[in-house]
């Protein structure tokens, strides 16, 4: 297949229905567009014909995936995913559900997706052009409506509902405390279990239609099945810092957001300029606006919030009518809507829909006559993940942005700020329940006693604005300030390694520079491994190989390196020995339940033995027992000798195309990009989450960003793999080695600084 677009560097003309003027859109070496436009409104618009041009079969297959149509396509294997996707789309009102983004939000989004259409209009003529994956499996692209933007709600990023069925689990096995675990509370809390829940009630499949909402498209056998549970979460890092502490004296803001890795990217980096308009970063590529970037007078970078947003609600049914769930002192008829699902080949399929006042119904046990149903806030106006960027990005100073954040739904988010001011500072948002007498870590019965009390506002959560530190860094970790820990918003947060690392490294710079986040970024200093270290100086052993297993922790410097030997014994010893391990030890009744433990209760416990462990004795017997085990599990994977061992032979990074499962091994080998060696973990700030089966890496930086506040031609940047979406183009996979490798491309702004890297002109016109 030809590229969608000539790689000559001659300029090429779309004829694009609906815009009002010219845009030129200039491409740079790095994949990256810079839109010109003589209104706002076209260059909206611009940016979804641009997105369709670069992204087509990815946004189609999110849009369809996202709003239950994948059985009109793809066949009758997809009807249970595209009903379970029904059942969390957004169905409340649209009024209310653009006003809460921002006065143009609807006509931002109708722009963005009559850009789109206008791109099917230039495929209709140019049918050579359709993106290979259509070709491939058999169907060609939809056209777009405005809402299809804001209505599609289950890829929100944070989730709870899993961990407090996991929590019910250990709570039946073994009790509360015994959860702890699994996953720490902060602040320190003790749950009980709510008045008329069982936790051991709980049917295995629960979540099973839940997450077949959540999950992605899988192009195989039994593909409609549960996403592993080796899968891991998401996060990310961010840090702002003053210019009383950098080398130019101006802000740096760094930001790399943590996604699950695919090809093509996850995000989208582009350049929105037009009258009023002048931003750039990046974004969701089925969506409208930039979300972290900068508009050449304030800069903004995200990272997850760990909000708690989420409840799963058990219901008494009715024995003579199960449509029927008790509420109160009496029964409530539940709402039932009846789709019917187009499938390709034969005839369409009705589907049944259910919900309660408090949400969809996923499940129901006829066994036990109860039903289990979600309340979340992603399910509120205004909740629409991401798209409430179209606001605070056209904010002009720290007031501003904050008034834009107010409304902020989904995901929830830590965001840092800088301007041209030099003023930095953070500002989390999202929608957070005021739950009345319980605190959400576990099910709760659905007849009333449990509530939520509409939410908190957005004024209610805190805000910095230039502090004493001289700067500002999140990593998903614990932030709450005291005076906001008692309002509930969540409990359970990423371990505090990655921040720990980044306060470390910024507190001892006073002169920071560009140079300096992007070495930050990349860095694979392990901080749980740090802690263990001294815990082993002490250990002994008759047995060789175990003699050289502790010798080679104690000498090792506890960075996770791709070609380091010690790292790879570390990771096998921490995610398959120890782990497990202490688990055994600390909740025998409890551990089968427990898929990982939380490292910092675990490195607490090791540290300071006598709540989970008995003694010191116990605790170097599980180090000496897990650690020789951990040793013969490495030499059976990498070998005898040592000195050959790679953390980065068995830890890879795969760019999985989404129907990589579908396509023959040559056209895999075009479509997928990889596998790379990858060293870090989780615990590093260049975070690289594995699944446990086979060390892939599962999520890590989908996208680097360094700014130069106020000297924006210095800013840095880097996409994974590529910006392009076709596999034929030379961005497809071009940045892939630069952000293994840590290294950047310059993210040009000014016109001039555009120029220069300037490698093809597009012009759009009027059709």
């Amino acid at each position: 297949m030809t590229s969608v677009v000539d790689a000559s560097p001659d300029p090429a003309t779309y004829p694009v229905t609906g815009l009002n003027g010219e845009v030129e859109l200039i491409e740079d070496r790095y994949g990256v567009p810079h839109l010109y436009a003589d209104s706002e409104d076209d260059v909206f618009l611009a940016q979804g014909f641009n997105a369709a041009r670069e992204r087509l079969f990815q946004i189609d297959l999110w849009r369809r995936r996202g709003l239950g149509l994948l059985s009109e396509v793809l066949g009758p294997d997809y009807v249970e995913q595209d009903r379970a996707t029904r059942l969390f789309l957004y169905r409340g009102d649209m009024d209310a559900e653009w006003t809460r983004y921002a006065d143009d939000a609807q006509h931002i989004a109708t722009r963005f997706a009559h850009g789109i259409n206008a791109y099917l209009d230039w495929l209709d003529a140019h049918p050579e052009r359709m993106p290979e994956e259509f070709g491939i499996l058999g169907y060609r692209p939809a056209r777009w409506d405005p809402a299809d933007v804001v209505r599609i709600r289950s890829h929100g990023l944070t989730r709870n509902l899993e961990s407090e069925v996991e929590r019910a689990r250990v709570v039946c096995a073994a009790g509360v405390e015994a959860d702890l675990i699994r996953q720490g509370l902060q602040p320190d809390h003790r749950t009980v279990v709510p008045d008329g829940f069982d936790p051991c009630a709980l049917p295995a499949d629960v979540l099973e239609v839940f997450d077949l909402a959540t999950q992605d498209v899988e192009f195989k056998e039994n593909s409609i099945r549960r996403v592993p549970r080796d899968a891991t979460t998401e996060g990310s890092n961010n840090w702002v810092v003053s210019g009383e502490r950098t080398a130019t004296g101006r802000p740096l803001l760094a930001n790399d957001p943590h996604r699950a890795y695919s090809a093509p990217s996850l995000r989208y980096i582009a350049h929105l300029s037009a009258p009023g308009l002048d931003v750039i970063g990046a974004g969701e590529p089925a969506l409208p606006g930039i979300s972290i970037g900068h508009n050449g007078t304030v800069a903004f970078g995200l990272t997850i919030f760990p909000m708690d947003q989420e409840d799963l609600y058990v219901y008494q049914l009715d024995p003579a009518d199960p449509r029927r769930y008790r509420y109160g002192t009496g029964w409530e008829e539940m709402t039932v809507l009846r789709e019917e699902v187009a499938v390709r080949g034969e005839a369409g399929r009705e589907v049944e829909l259910s919900f309660t006042r408090h949400g969809p119904v996923i499940h129901v046990d006829r066994k036990r006559n109860l039903a289990y149903a979600v309340r979340t806030a992603w399910l509120e106006p205004g909740m629409s993940p991401y798209f409430g960027s179209i606001a605070y990005m056209r904010a002009e100073n720290f007031t501003e942005f904050t008034k834009a954040m107010r409304n902020w739904g989904a995901p929830t988010e830590n965001q840092v700020y800088a301007d041209v001011e030099g003023n930095i500072g953070w500002v989390p948002g999202g929608l957070a329940p005021k739950r009345v007498g319980y605190d959400g870590l576990l099910p709760v019965p659905g007849d009333g006693r449990y509530e939520w009390d509409g939410f908190h506002s957005g004024d209610d959560l805190p805000r910095v604005l230039n502090p004493d530190e001289g700067f500002i860094a999140t990593a998903n970790q614990f932030n709450l300030p005291p005076e906001h820990q008692q309002m509930g918003l969540g409990y359970e947060w990423t371990n505090p390694f990655r921040y720990q690392r980044i306060v470390e490294v910024l507190s001892r710079q006073r002169r920071h520079t560009i140079r300096d986040s992007e070495l930050l970024q990349t860095d694979q200093l392990s901080i749980p491994a740090r802690r263990i270290q001294p815990l082993l100086s002490r250990l002994d052993s008759g047995d060789a190989d175990l003699r050289r297993a502790l010798r080679m922790l104690r000498d090792w410097d506890a960075v996770l390196g791709a070609d380091s030997n010690a790292a790879a014994l570390f990771e096998v010893w921490l995610s398959k020995h120890l782990g497990p391990g202490f688990a055994r030890a600390a909740v025998p009744e409890a551990a089968e339940h427990i898929d990982t433990v939380d490292n910092l209760v675990m490195l607490t416990e090791l540290e300071n033995p006598g709540r989970w462990l008995p003694d010191a004795a116990a605790r170097d017997r599980l180090l000496l027992d897990t650690l020789r085990t951990a040793y013969a599990q490495v030499q059976q994977l990498l070998g005898r000798g040592e000195s050959k061992w790679r953390w980065g032979r068995l830890h890879h990074s795969l760019f999985k195309h989404p129907a990589s499962d579908a396509l023959d091994p040559v056209q895999r080998a075009r479509f997928d990009v990889g596998p790379f060696p990858r060293g870090g973990s989780s615990a590093t700030v260049n975070q690289s989450s594995y699944r446990v089966s086979d060390f892939r890496q599962t999520n890590g930086p989908s996208f680097r960003m360094v700014l130069d506040v106020g000297n924006w031609d210095y800013s840095v940047a880097v996409n994974t793999p590529g910006q392009s979406g076709n596999p034929s183009d030379p961005h497809y996979r071009d940045l892939a080695e630069s952000w293994r490798d840590g290294t950047y491309f310059p993210l040009a702004y000014s016109r001039e600084a555009v120029e220069e890297i300037a490698e093809r002109r597009i012009l759009l016109v009027p059709a």
